[in-house]
């Protein structure tokens, strides 16, 4: 049987390896619900509060709370910004998501990203073609207020999965709610 400082330290551990991770569900296939995104996307009301754990060290600055967001795996044409009929459908229910009376009211930044296998100045403009070809999709077939979403090329700083630089979910789309 393990001590209690052991089980502590590996809760630790896997706090620790989870706090670096983007904060963003990574929404694919059938979680890629209405519901899903407005859950992600809505800001928690003023003045609600949830219980939790916090840990910090002594002296340490507390972190800032972050705009609600939702990371897609929305898929393109390899080395293009060409959605697909897949990506298509994903952002069909995005538009539904942003046209929700509980999100009609907020303004989101569609950010693109890529994996690490071109260079970086490659990666930062596909990144950015690649936001720029959703949120026109999102104003074009859904008829989002095109003054509700700002395109933002991420190149390929924030990967998802650092273990495969090349996996599937660093080539994503991620939807922030201004706040």
């Amino acid at each position: 049987m393990r001590s209690c400082s052991s089980i502590c330290g590996i809760v630790l551990l896997a706090f620790c390896a989870q706090a670096g991770a983007e904060d963003a569900p990574l929404l694919k296939g059938r979680n890629v619900t209405e519901a899903n995104l407005v859950k992600a996307l809505e800001p928690t009301p003023e003045g609600v509060r949830t219980r939790g754990i916090v840990l910090s060290r002594p002296g340490a600055r507390p972190q800032p709370q972050r705009n609600p967001s939702a990371a897609l795996l929305i898929t393109f044409e390899t080395n293009s910004a060409e959605l697909t009929a897949e990506a298509r459908q994903q952002l069909d229910v995005v538009g539904a998501a942003l046209k929700n009376d509980r999100l009609a009211a907020y303004t989101f930044v569609v950010e693109g990203h890529a994996d690490p296998r071109g260079t970086r100045d490659y990666n930062q403009v596909l990144s950015e073609q690649r936001a720029d070809s959703v949120r026109a999709y999102l104003i074009a077939t859904h008829g989002i207020a095109p003054d509700r979403l700002r395109a933002d090329g991420r190149g390929d700083r924030e990967p998802l999965n650092t273990a495969f630089p090349a996996a599937a979910e660093n080539r994503r789309v991620k939807i922030v709610t201004q706040l």
